[in-house]
């Protein structure tokens, strides 16, 4: 466990957004999805105030859309799941291009859309403007139960490591004259990843004992100037959920006038 561990999505900055403290940020993060999640999928305008919002964020903390837009192509089997929708759902259907298309399945698939592209877009603007040793505090500060706090914190930290591992059986096994898109390499696929499994519950035993002798308790400490910054004051918090704030009015908005 190397310190100074610095994850792929971060984008190191000195804006605004990156000095914001770390637990406001993730309040904000939560809210403002739950909004856009909550608001009615028959409507359209909500959706570019929250685009607006992001474009916004995303200008105070310097982030292009260079940057984001190759990072969300994670969303993509779930917009080939959308495309399938107008075509599968009943109710009442319109015909376009020559198709006959469900109006039901049609804002059903505009809904997962919309609302994952959102989702996504937010969660990769926290990623970036926060570095990932600032989440244990954050997270024991928020209440967080102090047995979650370190699993999600070390879970984050490994997925790189365990990436590099695969990376590097990959290349070993290719060495050996591995062909992965042949079917008979299955059973070595999964005697892989049967190792693989092995190996990260073996890591995850020294990395606990050697926490453990370094008197570590299960709860993050506070010290401050050492492990975190000094808690969010009022104004901090009242600046930082702005945008989840106007999220919320909005789909307030959105089914007052529904």
């Amino acid at each position: 466990m190397g310190a100074g561990h610095a994850h792929p999505l971060y984008r190191t900055g000195a804006s605004r957004v990156h000095r914001a403290p770390t637990e406001v940020k993730l309040v904000c993060l939560v809210v403002f999805v739950f909004a856009v999640v909550a608001t009615p999928r028959d409507m359209f305008w909500p959706y570019a105030v929250y685009a607006v919002v992001l474009l916004g964020v995303w200008r105070l903390a310097d982030i292009g859309l260079r940057w984001m837009l190759p990072r969300m192509l994670i969303e993509v089997p779930f917009v080939v799941l959308a495309v399938l929708l107008p075509f599968s759902e009943g109710g009442a259907r319109i015909e376009a291009v020559g198709m006959s298309l469900s109006v039901p399945g049609l804002y059903a698939a505009w809904g997962i859309v919309v609302k994952g592209t959102l989702g996504v877009a937010a969660s990769l603007t926290f990623a970036a403007t926060t570095r990932p040793s600032a989440l244990p505090l954050a997270l024991a500060r928020l209440g967080m139960p102090a047995t979650l706090t370190p699993v999600i914190v070390m879970m984050l930290r490994y997925t790189d490591l365990l990436s590099s591992e695969i990376r590097r059986m990959q290349i070993a096994r290719s060495a050996r004259g591995d062909s992965p898109r042949m079917i008979h390499q299955v059973g070595a696929i999964a005697k892989g990843v049967g190792a693989l499994f092995l190996r990260s519950y073996e890591r995850g035993e020294r990395v606990h004992l050697a926490m453990a002798s370094r008197g570590f308790t299960g709860t993050v400490p506070e010290m401050p100037g050492v492990s975190g910054a000094a808690r969010a004051t009022p104004t901090q918090w009242a600046i930082v959920v702005s945008p989840a704030v106007v999220a919320v009015f909005t789909s307030v908005i959105a089914w007052g006038t529904r």
